[in-house]
């Protein structure tokens, strides 16, 4: 069988099973994002101001940073499939806590642990890159992380809608369901992956510092989705604001407005596309130069419903794309070490996501929705000067040797 034919074939074995992935990305994902479009809604029923019920989101991000940093480890250590549905059932409690949570204190904890136990996704996206034939991860990653933005735009679309009809609190109850769903689908499903991490946990989060220390494309590649992320969760927390004060739309129209945000997940795959061809570099570098050009339209352009949904699909597309481009550069820096390094790489974005989704609450609230777009026009351009001043590319010939050998098993279930 030629090369082709096999890679078809392999591609093709595997696809429902990356299809699977790519779901269970976007609905667990989703739970991080469920409330920003309610903020008005939950600052009501639990009594508090929208700067405090800002927060949701802040906490929430800072629980997913520490879940990336402290749990997402495991998947190097421990066999996979039996990970991901242990954290499933935390998040499904979780969930169904802070769905009938009677105070906002009691939500804010449990948003944490929302925040904390939706790692699973981050599990899955390296699983992806092991799955996929040489010359393709690319491709596979790209197809993966498009559920996992769909998941993210298409979360505010849900809650939105089942706010409408039912409550806030429901779409939380819905959620710990459908969790429980999937991870009854993942047990059957997922393959057999055992990493060959001969140390425990302990040595497991030393080797996350080393990898910190001693990769500096990693550095450089997390510091520059970092920018990225924080530009657009600080649009994504301010523009329901935005929609209700100055454009007067209901909840469902918010849902709308965000659904036609999803668009951008087309991104994914074609940053997959260009990587596997060798024109990730430069592609990222136009990426940050959209991202602060549809932020800028974003401000311009705030009277028109039009133009800001322009500016949600031009700035989801920019990121998404440097998202998948610089996650399979990442990958191919130490295969051995995927989890770990989708560590430092994580930590680091969602740590700028939580910081600017509070910034973007204050900024709203002391300079209206031009101050958040100033801040997300600028934030991107910090992320072209590192692109510019650094090598953010894998060493073609000089790659660090692979810590621990032999390489784990993926084994079919």
């Amino acid at each position: 069988m030629s090369n082709a034919a096999e890679s078809d074939a392999t591609q093709g074995g595997h696809g429902a099973l990356v299809a699977l992935l790519a779901a269970a990305c976007g609905i667990t994902v989703a739970n991080l994002y469920y409330a920003q479009p309610l903020l008005g809604l939950i600052a009501s029923s639990l009594h508090v101001g929208q700067g405090a019920a800002a927060t949701v989101v802040t906490v929430t991000q800072v629980g997913y940073a520490l879940g990336l940093l402290f749990v997402l480890p495991i998947g190097d250590l421990t066999e996979n499939r039996v990970l991901v549905v242990r954290i499933l059932a935390a998040t499904a409690v979780s969930l169904v806590v802070a769905g009938l949570a009677p105070n906002f204190g009691v939500f804010l904890a449990f948003c944490v642990l929302v925040g904390l136990t939706s790692v699973v996704a981050q599990i899955l996206v390296p699983l992806a890159a092991h799955l996929a034939p040489e010359g393709q991860q690319g491709r596979y990653v790209g197809r993966v992380m498009s559920g996992l933005l769909l998941g993210i735009l298409l979360a505010r679309t849900v809650a939105s809608f089942v706010a409408d009809v039912a409550g806030w609190r429901t779409i939380f109850l819905v959620s710990a369901g459908l969790t429980v769903v999937l991870a009854a689908v993942l047990w059957r499903a997922l393959p057999t992956r055992r990493p060959d991490h001969p140390d425990g946990y302990r040595s497991l989060l030393a080797t996350v510092a080393r990898l910190a220390r001693e990769e500096p494309v990693l550095r450089r590649l997390a510091l520059c989705q970092a920018t990225m992320f924080g530009t657009f969760t600080a649009f994504w927390t301010a523009i329901a604001y935005e929609l209700v004060d100055e454009h007067g739309f209901s909840q469902a129209q918010i849902g709308v407005f965000a659904l036609v945000g999803a668009a951008g997940a087309a991104a994914a795959p074609l940053g997959g596309w260009l990587a596997d061809r060798g024109w990730g570099h430069p592609a990222r570098g136009a990426a940050f130069v959209l991202a602060a050009a549809s932020l800028a339209l974003a401000g311009l352009g705030s009277h028109s419903v039009v133009l800001l949904a322009v500016a949600a699909v031009l700035l989801d597309l920019a990121v998404q794309c440097h998202q998948v481009m610089s996650q399979q550069v990442m990958y191919a820096l130490r295969p051995d070490a995927r989890a770990r390094l989708n560590t430092v790489y994580m930590t680091t974005v969602f740590v700028s996501g939580a910081v600017c989704s509070a910034v973007s609450g204050l900024l709203h609230d002391a300079f209206g929705w031009a101050g958040v777009c100033v801040f997300g026009s600028v934030y991107p351009l910090v992320g072209l000067l590192i692109w510019v001043t650094g090598r953010t590319t894998a060493p073609a010939s000089d790659a660090p040797a692979t810590e621990d050998a032999p390489p784990e098993a993926v084994t079919p279930r």
